[in-house]
Formats: C-alpha cells, structure tokens, sequence
C-alpha cells in the first residue's frame, strides 16, 4: 500500500550552526519535482547546498548536490521508500555555519529534516484510478450522473453531440462493477468509447 501527500510540509532544523530546511511535497513526475527544486533555489540563493529525494515510479531519483556522495540524496530517499510513499518529493535546503558535521552526521542532519517534515504533512492512500468514457442517449444522462456520484466517480469531459459523451475515473478495483451497474442502469443503450487506462 503507497502513500502520498495531501499537501506540501516543511520542518527547519538547527546543527552545529548549519541550518537544514526540509521540504516535502506530492509531485507527478520528475519534471515538475525538478521545477520545485528550482524554485527552491531561487528562493534561497545563498544556501549552500540543495539535496533532493524524488519517489515517483521510474522518475525516482537523488542528488547530494555538491554534499559527500551518498550523505544526503541516498538517505532522504530512504525514509521515503520507509514509510511507503510515492509520488513524493523531498528537498533539504543547507546553510552551512562553519562546522563540519562529518558523513554520519551528514546523514543524520538530512534524514531528520526529512522525518521532521513528513512528521508536519498529512499522508493520504495513493488508489490506483482508471478512465471510462462512455456514450448515451441524452435521456440517460442524468441516470448516468446519478450512478456516478454514487460510486464516487470524478467526471471529466462531455460532449454532447448525437449522444451524450462522458469520461469519468472511478476506483481500478471498482471498475468492473461499475461497467456492470451502468450497463444494467442503460438497458443496453450505453456504449463504451475506449478501453480503460490505468494511472496513478
């Protein structure tokens, strides 16, 4: 079972006169985990360092980001895959204060930045989800959006041209039944535009 964040969550941690800021966040994919981490940088132009952890499928990914190799990335990462999270991305902006800390300290600074913030953030079940679309006459729409809303389905696009087009997601394991009900509840009069894709 994979978790992820409902939303962003920071901690800031003091050692040794270095400051380590952490910053957790749900991210898509890669793309938008490496625009975050540029943000980041922007916004904190003198740190000294900015290491980030990125679970997300075959996007995962670390950087110590000029930090020894394997005293930041590695570790953050770590604690991630530990308490079963995806789609998440972690970043620790450093403010060195002069000290070195040594590896094992290093790691420790990092990791508990990370805990720290995931300590701060509400974590949510990550439901594997898949999209339906589906054709029917105009006087089944409403049937149609009724049964929707009672399974709990998030209605996408419509169209409505010669028959009402709509896709909608619902539950991977609710599928099925699902494409059953609906069925039953058309009497025969829907019909399914596409096969499902699985997503995240």
């Amino acid at each position: 079972m994979a978790f992820t964040l409902v939303q962003a969550a920071h901690s800031k941690i003091d050692i040794k006169k270095s400051v380590f800021i952490g910053f957790v966040t749900a991210v898509a994919g890669r793309p938008e985990a490496l625009a975050e981490v540029a943000r980041l940088r922007v916004e904190h132009p003198n740190a000294n360092h900015v290491c980030w952890a990125l679970l997300a499928g075959g996007h995962s990914g670390a950087s110590d980001d000029g930090e020894p190799g394997g005293t930041a990335g590695l570790p953050m990462l770590n604690v991630l895959r530990h308490q079963d999270l995806e789609q998440v991305l972690a970043v620790v902006v450093r403010y060195f204060g002069g000290i070195r800390l040594g590896a094992g300290g290093l790691v420790r600074a990092y990791t508990d930045a990370v805990a720290q913030a995931l300590l701060q953030a509400e974590k949510i079940e990550l439901v594997a989800t898949t999209t339906l679309c589906a054709a029917v006459p105009y006087a089944l729409e409403g049937p149609l959006r009724r049964l929707l809303q009672q399974n709990g389905a998030t209605l996408g696009e419509v169209t409505h041209g010669e028959m009402v087009s709509m896709c909608f997601s619902l539950p991977l394991v609710a599928a099925p039944a699902f494409r059953r009900d609906a069925n039953e509840a058309c009497h025969g009069a829907l019909q399914w535009l596409d096969d499902a894709t699985e997503e995240m």
